[in-house]
């Protein structure tokens, strides 16, 4: 018998707005405005959280347009519970569900932020430059 005495659990569930907002600044990304939350969240073609008795502390999502072109985003782990792989779980998850239900040849991409691109790579994403150079503009 496997007795494992893991803390966390990690979920197929979208963040609800107030914890999607609470989280990504916490963790150390970029806040997101209430309105972008609220409009943008339902969209998400597929979603993961972790919880630590019962509290959210780690989400990432999969967005895109379901065929062609998908983009990881919300990739985030709250600072006292980052460095147990956490992060590789979020991504574990959500790569799995791209594999089971996207199609042959469809595009995944992400934005890495600093050190995060180790854990990226391991996942399979290579860097685009020289051949091609994200972009990006805030409205």
């Amino acid at each position: 018998m496997l007795v494992t005495n893991d803390p966390y659990e990690v979920s197929v569930e979208l963040p609800t707005v107030e914890t999607y907002l609470r989280l990504r600044p916490a963790a150390g990304l970029s806040a997101m405005p209430a309105e972008g939350a609220v409009l943008g969240l339902p969209n998400t073609w597929h979603a993961v959280q972790v919880r630590h008795n019962g509290e959210p502390v780690g989400m990432g999502r999969v967005i895109g347009d379901g065929g062609c072109f998908f983009q990881v985003v919300d990739i985030c782990v709250l600072p006292d519970h980052q460095g147990r792989g956490l992060g590789k779980r979020i991504m574990a998850e959500l790569i799995g569900e791209l594999e089971r239900r996207a199609p042959t040849g469809a595009y995944v991409s992400l934005i890495a932020d600093g050190d995060a691109r180790h854990l990226y790579q391991k996942f399979g994403f290579r860097e685009t430059a020289p051949a091609s150079v994200g972009m990006h503009r805030t409205v």
